[in-house]
């Protein structure tokens, strides 16, 4: 949530963090800002999205070689121009971008008030600002300093840079909780919320750690905690392609990382599975797979798309390793109390790396000595770094708001740390390994030929974008692929939609049914076929208006039907790798016909990286 851009060096300042900003925007879309030191420090904001920034400032001189800019998703205080970031201290000589909540902003903000502080705007953000210019006039010290001494009574998360009217060469930063990561070019410095600005001018990165404070000052980068011990950088390199950030040709993000599943799901299995030696190696989980495959029950921790992910590896887990796993919203986990004990395993999902939620149940359940396996695609991640172990999904950068590739990529993933621990149990038969890894090495082939029928479903789309609801239908390993279906409508098209068991029709949605609801049914030939076949005669026996995804070559359900989505067979635990990608292409032309920001969808951002 919230993306900031930073550059101090010799290039328009302007032109870099403009351009990082655009970069960004999948971060937060409700304002934007940038602030700028030409003759004097100077803050330009506005509502809306960067080109609307862009539009306000075109006929401004903005000459500098320092800058600081924002694109926000509001948290404290509602979207417009006096709650943009950046923000100006008391005085104005310092200004500020945040990403994060300060939770005791209001205690803070109420001693300022004491002191004849006033404020312009609703945010936390302003009142950091006000804090860090009280400690840096009232004890005579250094900014940086002072920065130092308010972070230690700050409580919350943030990733914050500061810029100074007094010098003209500084900038500082810190996070905790948000991520930040600090580009190191030839005498100049980047900063941003992740590598995206930065990769277009260098691929030396160092990324900052929790509690750790950052400080350019005449060419020259400083490392510190936040208790004042001095850290020595560390210089990593970037793997990132311009291109992977760039649309490619694509109308949107979205259509391009959805058409790039056959890629990513290849290099999330490059290196690591080889049918014909029948081998399949994880390395990021090697120490750990013996502890893995002795504990007494498995917890996945994540949110949205990937709690989907995490109930499909549930059944798999269950069904080969014969584990017990509970699936657990991570921004429940930690407030009902859990039972958490040493040795259990918790697998923690997420596309960023960042998500506040997932990294707060890290944090507890590690506490409780409980061994963490982060599955991420965010190299150098904070839950790649909080993880005992784990495994990166290599899904590349997604843009799109809604996650589409990173999903399919944390299938794989998922699949094959279960088989790895059901092939060291011996819950598995060695025939049924090698078959495993035949069918994962053909699913990327599997996909494309999904992707073959975007046509199709573009038409299939056209008769039901004006709809008010949905009802998406799945059975066993399918039922996880119902509810991100009906996640992606309504995240993006904004209509009503709901995925449910399709044997919990009967107990309450069979209600809803009419002439006039599209009913999305995941009917693959599996072990539950006869079931989903009886619950599809019960839509249509009220009228209900049947969409299926089924098995190609299935003779039945296409005479019960009234659209037809064949999709290849595939075994039933990885199938869902596979029948979620037509109702990816469904929501995203029903959106598009909508004129809806398939990118962008309102009220969203990409990585939520606060509670």
């Amino acid at each position: 949530m919230c993306g900031i851009v930073a550059y101090v060096g010799h290039r328009n300042a302007q032109d870099v963090i403009i351009k990082g900003l655009k970069r960004l925007e999948y971060r937060g879309y409700d304002s934007a800002g940038i602030a700028l030191l030409n003759n004097g420090l100077n803050i330009y904001k506005k509502k809306g999205k960067v080109s609307d920034l862009e539009d306000h400032i075109t006929d401004e001189a903005l000459r500098s070689t320092i800058g600081i800019g924002h694109t926000r998703w509001a948290t404290h205080g509602e979207p417009n121009d006096v709650n943009a970031h950046p923000h100006y201290s008391y005085s104005r000589k310092l200004a500020i971008i945040h990403n994060g909540i300060i939770e005791n902003y209001s205690s803070l903000k109420k001693e300022l008030l004491k002191k004849g502080h006033e404020f312009l705007s609703e945010t936390d953000t302003e009142v950091l600002i006000h804090f860090i210019e009280d400690i840096w006039e009232n004890n005579n010290c250094t900014l940086d300093e002072a920065v130092r001494l308010a972070l230690t009574r700050v409580v919350g998360a943030y990733a914050i840079v500061i810029m100074s009217n007094d010098n003209p060469d500084q900038l500082i930063a810190a996070r905790k909780g948000s991520p930040l990561v600090i580009g190191v070019g030839q005498q100049e410095y980047f900063m941003a919320s992740d590598a995206t600005p930065i990769i277009e001018y260098t691929k030396d990165v160092v990324y900052l750690n929790d509690q750790e404070i950052a400080i350019i000052d005449n060419g020259q980068l400083r490392i510190k905690t936040i208790e004042d011990a001095p850290l020595t950088p560390y210089i990593q390199k970037l793997e990132l392609e311009l291109e992977a950030i760039e649309k490619g040709g694509f109308d949107h993000f979205m259509l391009k990382e959805i058409f790039e599943q056959p890629k990513s799901i290849k290099d999330c299995l490059r290196g690591r599975l080889d049918s014909q030696a029948n081998r399949l190696v994880l390395g990021g989980i090697r120490e750990y797979v013996n502890k893995m495959m002795n504990a007494e029950r498995i917890i996945i921790v994540a949110c949205g798309t990937s709690w989907h992910a995490g109930l499909v590896a549930e059944y798999m887990i269950e069904e080969l390793c014969r584990i017990p796993v509970e699936v657990e919203y991570a921004s429940e986990f930690r407030y009902r109390n859990p039972i958490i004990r040493e040795g259990d395993v918790v697998i923690a999902i997420s596309q960023s790396g960042e998500t506040a939620d997932t990294l707060a149940a890290i944090d507890l359940a590690k506490s409780k000595g409980a061994i963490i396996i982060g599955v991420c695609n965010v190299v150098g991640s904070s839950i790649a770094r909080a993880s005992h172990a784990g495994s990166y999904t290599h899904a590349g950068p997604e843009i799109g708001v809604a996650s589409t590739k990173a999903f399919t990529a944390q299938l794989t993933v998922l699949s094959m740390i279960c088989l790895i621990i059901a092939q060291k149990r011996g819950t598995i038969t060695d025939q049924a390994f090698h078959r495993m890894l035949v069918e994962l090495e053909t699913i990327p082939d599997k996909v494309e030929s999904v992707l073959e029928l975007n046509d199709k479903i573009r038409e299939i789309a056209y008769t039901f974008k004006d709809a008010s609801n949905f009802l998406y239908l799945g059975r066993g390993y399918n039922f996880p692929v119902a509810l991100e279906g009906a996640l992606k409508l309504k995240e993006i098209s904004y209509i009503h939609a709901e995925g449910y068991p399709a044997a919990e029709m009967k107990h309450g949605p069979i209600a809803l049914i009419d002439e006039e609801m599209p009913v999305v049914f995941i009917a693959t030939h599996d072990s539950s076929y006869d079931k989903i076949v009886s619950n599809i005669q019960e839509v249509k026996a009220r009228k209900g208006r049947v969409i299926a995804v089924v098995t190609e070559g299935d003779k039945l359900i296409p005479q019960m039907a009234e659209f037809i989505i064949e999709v290849p067979a595939v075994q039933d635990g990885l199938m869902p790798i596979v029948s979620v990608v037509p109702l990816q292409l469904l929501s995203y032309h029903i959106a598009v016909m909508r004129g809806c920001n398939v990118d962008q969808p309102r009220n969203l951002a990409k990585s939520v990286t606060v509670e």
